[in-house]
């Protein structure tokens, strides 16, 4: 193992934080945050902070959160399951055409994204959801259904959220779908999403519940969003049930679009090819019970990668910037994690504030996508430099690829 690269916060009536964030700014918002979440009681050993962190809802993004006997619905979060999935082909820069805008459009196409029917002047499928689910989605639903109908018969307004139609679809936000070439050229698919309206709805629904139990024993938190569940209770095991079966559901959301995608892509590169030469399909918000110093623990990755010995894992930058399949190193002290991408150094708001589209323009020259006001708010310049991210976690994993894009398609 390297020389450790974190440092030590120390937090009064806490846990301690462990920092992998040398050369990386943190702001002083999410050190506070941090902090809150340590004073939590059932915090085990520390929290390990990944050099993305930023300030998030409840807890930070960019955090491992290991628990003993509680679990925080808020430090999951709404977008459960939340991850990327990325499978390189046997096609190389050579077989794709020389204008990509088709290729963006055929994906466009086949994979609804956005969150309204209303034309927001791009090309393309600007839809949310399927108005007729096309067969993957369907044998997907098939293994989701079950398990799905019992977790409503407990908690039946569930029942009519966005759940089947929402399988295979990619939302909104810094969620996305790319074609990439790695380092020698070669041809990756790579996509990013989670559990989306159905996700949404088990997370909000459990957060105000923790919420009103505080309430109820008179429990008074430094934040109100790390209200907890506690282990032995019904409400514990019903958000344990739910959360896992919306971390299932993320998992086949993102393989049914990545059939989609390698569908509308034969549409328009007629070359025989191969998927899947290597693939990857991690969560970067969800939680699950691990192994760690001898023993059994909750760990809660808010925007964080699990970085077992070996494992793949899935770090992209931003729009413009390079991405990362990488390989963890089983660092025992960030609790086997790694970061989930660059982090936002500033909020959407202040991205759409600060900047043009004109700066969109020039900042993803040579990328396939779109380069209009409703995407300002992704500009690279709104995310930390991602090599200063890589460098600053060099103890938790090591690159295996090096990927760019060349198509990028927004939600």
């Amino acid at each position: 193992m390297e020389k450790q690269t974190f440092d030590v916060m120390a937090v009064e009536g806490g846990s301690p934080v462990k920092m992998w964030t040398r050369g990386v700014p943190v702001e002083e918002e999410a050190k506070k945050q941090l902090s809150n979440t340590a004073k939590m009681p059932f915090i085990y050993k520390h929290i390990a902070a990944m050099p993305d962190v930023h300030l998030g809802k409840g807890s930070t993004i960019g955090s491992v959160i290991p628990t003993l006997g509680a679990i925080i619905p808020a430090a999951v979060g709404v977008d459960i399951g939340c991850g990327m999935m990325a499978a390189k082909t046997t096609l190389t820069a050579n077989d794709l055409p020389d204008n990509l805008g088709p290729l963006r459009s055929a994906i466009e196409r086949s994979v609804p994204h956005g969150m309204s029917p209303k034309t927001r002047g791009f090309k393309g499928r600007d839809k949310g959801s399927w108005d007729t689910p096309p067969k993957p989605v369907d044998i997907a639903w098939l293994q989701l259904k079950d398990e799905f109908d019992a977790i409503c018969e407990k908690t039946p307004k569930l029942k009519n959220t966005n759940n089947y139609k929402h399988l295979g679809t990619l939302g909104t936000g810094n969620h996305f779908i790319e074609i990439c070439l790695d380092e020698v050229g070669f041809v990756w698919f790579m996509l990013h999403s989670g559990s989306r309206g159905v996700g949404n709805a088990i997370g909000t629904y459990f957060i105000e519940l923790a919420k009103k139990d505080m309430r109820t024993h008179f429990i008074n938190l430094p934040d109100e969003d790390l209200a907890y569940l506690p282990e032995g209770t019904q409400h514990y095991d019903d958000y344990v049930e739910a959360v896992g079966w919306a971390q299932k559901f993320a998992r086949m959301n993102r393989e049914v679009m990545m059939q989609n995608l390698i569908a509308a892509v034969r549409t328009v590169i007629t070359k025989p090819f191969e998927t899947h030469v290597e693939a990857v399909n991690c969560h970067h918000n969800y939680v699950q019970k691990e192994n760690h110093f001898g023993k059994d623990v909750l760990v809660t990755r808010k925007g964080a990668v699990s970085a077992r010995e070996g494992e793949l894992g899935i770090i992209p930058g931003s729009m413009g910037a390079k991405s990362y399949i990488v390989r963890g190193k089983g660092n025992p002290e960030s609790f086997h994690s790694c970061s989930h991408g660059a982090g936002r150094t500033m909020s959407r708001n202040e991205a759409k504030r600060r900047y043009t589209v004109e700066d969109q323009v020039r900042a993803t020259e040579g990328v396939e996508c779109r380069k209009d006001e409703h995407v300002i708010d992704e500009i690279p310049m709104a995310y930390k430099d991602i090599d200063a991210v890589m460098e600053a976690q060099r103890d938790l994993v090591e690159v295996v690829h090096t990927l760019k894009q060349i198509v990028c398609v927004k939600g």
